[in-house]
Order: structure tokens, then C-alpha cells, then sequence
């Protein structure tokens, strides 16, 4: 089996990691730059970064932070946030990105997933996915979240993978922020109905929460925020619990 990896997402906002609840109320967790480093140094696969309010405006900004984390850091390092274009991520690229992340573009423009895996290779490609139960269908939801789209969860999931995807991270809008567990149901689906790996975000509370999302789904990833930059759960910590469950995970 392989093994399964545990990735901080650091959400941007004016230059400052957030973390919100359902997507709102989003409250400051502390400067970027140094928890992108304590990360990097504490065992962390990966990271995520994403620049929840990117404009045009603030890319030259966004692209300044991303080449000051990637010299701080020895781990796979993935940006998302305003990617409207090959160019866009090749600014990303130039600045020590590994992979880009794109959501609505995406959606607005599906091409742009086969683009950036022609230009760059399918690895480098991850289609975020937001996803909200509504009436006990889950639906694709952009911008932010506050807009819903005709998409079904799995039908779009399906569709990033032929398109040249080559990982999806999935977060469930339900379950952000209120640290209840994973939603195991649609990551499962999901990540069964499809042949590239997955990253599941949103509810993690506990340790125990990243067992279940590992021992009841095939996610290949678990991500979370608030509780690594609030040091409710270390990875260390979370890492040790998960072998003690047989959980296959790399060693710090």
C-alpha cells in the first residue's frame, strides 16, 4: 500500500495564514512564512498554499511569497489562488512551485486542465474541488464557495480525470472548520470512481479522524489547517498514532 501523506494548507489573505469556519469567518493564524518552515522541519509530505482573495492586483505580491516559501522549504510545494492561465503558472513555476492548484478556472474553463498537464505533465496539475451536500446530493460550488454550480461532485471528478488532472483535492464545505471528521462517504466515492489519488479536506478534529479517513476511504491524503497551526495536533503526533493503527505513513 502506499504510503499515506499529511498536508498543512495555508490559507492567504493580504499576506497572512486564515482559517475560517463552512469558508467564513475566516480569523488570522500567523505568518506564512515561518509556518511554512516549522512544517517543512516537523513532517509534513507536502503543503498546500492558496490565496483565497487573489486578484491581479496583488499576483506580483502572491508570487514574492511563494519564491520566499520555497527557499524555506525541502517538501512538495503546491500554490493555488488566481491561476487563469499557463502563464500564471508558470509565474508560479519560476518562483519554486511544484505543482498548481485551480478551482473555478477550472471550472469556467475545463480546457485550461489539459493545457497546464500539456505544458507541464499531469502531476503538476490539481483541480481543487469544493463540494456541498444539498438535498443529499453534493454539487460543485466556485468562487470562494458562494456560488453553486450544475456540476454533481463525482460527475466533475470524473471529468478533471480525463481531462488530464493529475490529483484532486477534495474539500467538503460542510465539514470545514468544524473539526467533526472527514466526510468519508463522498471522499470515498470519489476517490474510488477514479484512478488518480486523492487529498480529503475539511473536518479534521483529531488523530483519530485521519485513521478513519485512511482506514474507510482510499484518499491517498489528508489535509487540514487549524488544528497544525494551532498545535492542537502535531504531525509528529499524528503521525506515531497513525502507525500504532497499521496506517502506512513516511517516517519523519
Amino acid at each position: 500500500m502506499l504510503k499515506k501523506r499529511i498536508i498543512p494548507c495555508l490559507d492567504i489573505k493580504n499576506g497572512r495564514v486564515v482559517k475560517g469556519i463552512q469558508f467564513e469567518g475566516l480569523k488570522d493564524a500567523g505568518n506564512p512564512l515561518e509556518l511554512a518552515h516549522f512544517y517543512s522541519e516537523n513532517g509534513a509530505d507536502e503543503l498546500v498554499f492558496l490565496d483565497i482573495t487573489a486578484t491581479l492586483e496583488n499576483r506580483k505580491t502572491l508570487a514574492d511569497l511563494v519564491n520566499q516559501i520555497a527557499h524555506k522549504i525541502n517538501i512538495p510545494f503546491t500554490v493555488g489562488g488566481g491561476i487563469n492561465s499557463v502563464a500564471d503558472a508558470k509565474i508560479m513555476v519560476q518562483n519554486g512551485a511544484d505543482k498548481v492548484s485551480i478551482n473555478s478556472a477550472a471550472v469556467k474553463n475545463p480546457a485550461l486542465i489539459t493545457d497546464l498537464a500539456n505544458e507541464f505533465g499531469s502531476q503538476f496539475v490539481v483541480v481543487a474541488i469544493d463540494v456541498k451536500n444539498i438535498d443529499n446530493d453534493w454539487y460543485v460550488f466556485v468562487n470562494g464557495g458562494t456560488e453553486k454550480t450544475k456540476w454533481k461532485a463525482i460527475d466533475w471528478a470524473k471529468k478533471v480525470t480525463e481531462l488530464g488532472a493529475g490529483e484532486i483535492l477534495l474539500t467538503s464545505m460542510n465539514n470545514d472548520g468544524e473539526k467533526k471528521g472527514f466526510s468519508l462517504a463522498i471522499t470515498d466515492q470519489i476517490s474510488k470512481a477514479i484512478s488518480i489519488p486523492v487529498i480529503a479536506s475539511g473536518g479534521a478534529g483529531s488523530v483519530d479522524d485521519f485513521a478513519k479517513l485512511f482506514s474507510k476511504t482510499d484518499a491517498s491524503a489528508g489535509l487540514a489547517a487549524s488544528i497544525f497551526h494551532y498545535n492542537e495536533v502535531s504531525i509528529s503526533e499524528l503521525k506515531t498514532y497513525l502507525q500504532t493503527q497499521k496506517i502506512p505513513v513516511r517516517c519523519q
